[in-house]
């Protein structure tokens, strides 16, 4: 991590980046300033104690100086020497304050489409309830009035609300509410009808006869849409794939929602990448410019077309890999058999996309009453 002496001028001239950075001060270790792509600039003290990291905003750098920063920063850094934190001032238990540090801490642990995200879970729905606010005082009660207060908007509620509760759960850590205060706890979800959209056998001919018919002129778009039917896999790990991640007639994904992970192909599946163009490029689907893989918007362009040809408007392509699991329980496979392949990690998240169809029910019940009716 580069280390300078810092100054004012030298802050001023910090240029953002796509990414977070910090810069070191070389007078006092531990001290540093934090440089954000929006091009904000705070003051913070980083070090280990008792074998625990500790990482505290010491100030804005537009609202003091270099000199005040460093003097509170070494205050800082002695008491936590001493297991002595110093207290919060008290612009740092706002809520927001509190909020920006959490996502600095977290901003290494998730994945970059879920910290846009929450990003925006946390600017459009929890601050405008929020800001303002000092953390300690924020009850259950409070919470409970946002939460039926996003009524109309029941989806981005339930996303928002892990995102406040991990605010709160860190805000714990930080001694600025006491501990198991979470207010976000207890508080149910709301009631959504589970998407249970896959295709029958008929909804798969029709898909396929539309497929066929672009294929000559979106070959690598049909080659992807293909794919995900025939391997579960999600739509972001099939436009990021490398041509060295294919190999001894598997996937080797280098990551995924759930981490690394292999995928089992089949004949139909190798097939269709063994037929795809090899470019002089790492990607399997490279953009036309830059070193870089096609985005979602080049697959739907081709795929609305598709699912209007075939009609099946109401289907989306994540529906693909509830149709493969639904028809990999159709043909005997166990639910931890399913889930391995879709790449899950717990079995309660494979059960939502497994669905029988109504002939299998009804053999199903046909079979139980059998059995129980002598």
């Amino acid at each position: 991590m580069p280390r300078t002496n810092l100054t004012h001028g030298r802050i001023r001239a910090l240029k953002p980046r796509k990414t977070p950075y910090d810069i070191r001060d070389g007078k006092l270790k531990g001290f540093g300033v934090r440089v954000q792509p929006t091009g904000r600039k705070r003051f913070f003290v980083h070090c280990q104690h008792r074998g625990r990291r500790v990482w505290k905003i010491v100030g804005d750098a537009q609202a003091m100086t270099v000199e005040e920063a460093r003097r509170l920063a070494d205050e800082s850094l002695a008491a936590i020497r001493r297991g002595e934190p110093a207290p919060p001032r008290p612009e740092e238990t706002l809520f927001e304050a509190v909020a920006a540090t959490v996502f600095e801490r977290y901003e290494r642990l998730w994945k970059p489409g879920t910290l846009r995200a929450n990003r925006y879970y946390l600017s459009n729905r929890i601050l405008p309830q929020f800001a303002g606010r000092r953390i300690g005082d924020i009850d259950s009660r409070d919470v409970h009035n946002w939460f039926a207060s996003l009524h109309a908007t029941p989806t981005s509620a339930d996303r928002s609300m892990p995102v406040l509760s991990v605010i709160m759960k860190e805000s714990e850590r930080m001694g600025l509410r006491p501990e198991g205060s979470n207010p976000c706890r207890g508080i149910r979800r709301n009631r959504r009808k589970g998407c249970e959209r896959f295709l029958s056998d008929e909804e798969i001919r029709r898909l396929s006869g539309a497929l066929s018919a672009r294929s000559g002129r979106y070959p690598e778009q049909v080659a992807i849409i293909r794919l995900l039917l025939l391997t579960g896999c999600r739509k972001g790990e099939l436009l990021t794939l490398r041509w060295s991640d294919y190999r001894e007639g598997h996937l080797f994904l280098r990551d995924s929602k759930t981490g690394p992970r292999t995928v089992w192909l089949s004949d139909p599946a190798r097939q269709i990448l063994d037929s795809l163009e090899r470019k002089h490029s790492l990607w399997m689907f490279p953009a036309r410019r830059g070193n870089r893989p096609r985005d979602l918007y080049w697959l739907d362009r081709v795929w609305f077309g598709v699912r209007a040809e075939a009609e099946l408007t109401d289907v989306r392509l994540h529906d693909l890999r509830h149709t493969y699991a639904s028809h990999a329980l159709r043909q005997g496979e166990t639910v931890l058999a399913i889930g391995r392949l879709l790449g899950h990690a717990n079995p309660e998240t494979t059960l939502k996309y497994t669905h029988p169809d109504d002939a299998a029910a009804m053999e199903a019940s046909e079979t139980v009453a059998a059995v129980l009716g002598g």
